[in-house]
């Protein structure tokens, strides 16, 4: 940072000096866990009178909770797992009931992001008729937001009466859920204009008067993939085109990358339709209460926080179990 130039590049010399800051944490963390351990460590030499033990068990629940933190950083080991993300909610099967539960899916995905500190903004949301919305794509800013939230990547499916019957029944919704890594720096990833269509169309976002009564909406289509991305929530044709163009090189990079067409599909959306049969995570508001995640079998019948952003849990489930599945070779 101190060499001459550093800042002529002010983009990438705010990307290093994030970086910076984010390594230099991490050495504070290390160091004050090596400390405590040096200092629990001296404790027990001297632990002869029973007036220590609620020190030394108080100091050694301090270390497992920082050793166990710790540990979960190393499962966020993957190539893109520090990067920020992109995330799409589609809402599936199920009518309005579902788009109603593409909604309460959003907002739980909101809510863990700023648990963990990220910043977050809608640059794509198309509305429901009744309740809920179609689909809502997220831009989610902060380290390693990539690496947790790929597990939420798939077709969630709701059990619930609901409150759309007036003869209050139980229905059955799924909503689909897009990850994929946000690339500040895409060489390798080049787009011929003669691949794309790039359509607009009146924004249906918000933004005021202005944004609703203009053509500043851009929906952008790689014809060889028929990856489409649409942004409407900048503030400008010019902004939105450059977003979907900045989404649609992150698609492209990832499907380089990903060879196996299972793997193709998924980015594209096509990989599982948002119905029976795909569902990674199971939500059951009725008759009983619980949510499992089938790829973990990892369960809990504290619904309200699951759904109020308390996903620490399944994916860190989701991180062993991905681990493994790569340790021993299998697909995952």
């Amino acid at each position: 940072m101190g060499q001459p130039g550093f800042w002529d590049d002010r983009e990438q010399g705010e990307r290093e000096s994030r970086r910076l800051a984010e390594l230099k944490d991490d050495i504070v963390v290390w160091e004050r866990l090596g400390q405590e351990t040096a200092d629990l460590a001296h404790v027990l030499e001297d632990a002869d009178a029973e007036s220590l033990r609620k020190d030394i068990e108080k100091q050694l629940g301090e270390l497992e909770e920082g050793i166990r933190n710790l540990e979960f950083r190393i499962l966020l080991a993957g190539k893109h797992d520090e990067k920020s993300a992109i995330v799409a909610v589609h809402a599936g099967t199920g009518g309005t009931d579902a788009q109603d539960w593409a909604m309460m899916l959003l907002r739980m995905l909101l809510r863990f992001a700023e648990q963990q500190g990220w910043s977050t903004r809608v640059i794509d949301e198309s509305r429901g008729q009744e309740a809920g919305i179609k689909s809502a794509t997220v831009e989610v800013k902060g380290r390693h937001a990539f690496g947790y939230l790929k597990s939420e990547a798939g077709v969630h499916r709701l059990v619930r009466i609901s409150p759309f019957d007036a003869e209050k029944m139980r229905h059955t919704s799924f909503a689909l859920v897009e990850v994929i890594p946000e690339f500040e720096e895409l060489e390798t990833v080049k787009i011929d204009p003669k691949d794309i269509r790039v359509d607009t169309f009146l924004s249906g976002g918000h933004g005021g008067q202005g944004v609703q009564t203009t053509y500043s909406a851009v929906r952008v289509v790689h014809l060889p993939t028929k990856i489409m991305v649409s942004v409407q929530n900048e503030r400008s044709q010019q902004q939105n085109r450059e977003m979907a163009m900045k989404i649609l090189q992150s698609k492209l990079q990832m499907l380089e990358e990903e060879k196996l067409h299972k793997e193709k599909q998924e980015l594209r959306g096509e990989y599982a339709a948002a119905a029976w049969g795909n569902q990674i995570r199971s939500y059951v508001l009725q008759p009983y209460r619980m949510v499992k995640d089938h790829r973990t079998k990892f369960e809990t019948s504290d619904v309200e926080a699951v759904l109020n952003g308390g996903l620490q849990e399944f994916m860190e489930a989701y991180l062993r179990w991905d681990r493994e599945g790569r340790r021993l070779g299998r697909k995952t």
